[in-house]
């Protein structure tokens, strides 16, 4: 999986060390550089604070987008609502 290395560029664009994320999430640094190396999957709920703390989405942290702009969440909401309509 190509996240890691999208998780490593991120981090060292904000001039961090995986101790300092680590932080961030409440875990030890070894746990998280088992994400950046790619020795363990990454929750969701990790997915959602990586992406909140650095302001963007999961969706760029994962590679399925280079857009680095979080989601508009109105627009997030707004589908989410449309989606629920359809059930």
């Amino acid at each position: 999986m190509i996240i890691k290395n999208r998780l490593k560029e991120i981090r060292e664009d904000k001039d961090l060390t995986q101790k300092d994320i680590a932080k961030v999430l409440n875990m030890s640094q070894t746990g998280y550089s088992k994400y950046e190396v790619e020795t363990n999957d990454i929750p969701t709920e990790v997915l959602k604070k990586l992406a909140r703390y650095y302001n963007t989405s999961i969706d760029y942290l994962l590679y399925m987008t280079d857009n680095r702009e979080p989601y508009d969440k109105s627009l997030v909401e707004k589908e989410s609502s449309n989606s629920k309509r359809k059930k």
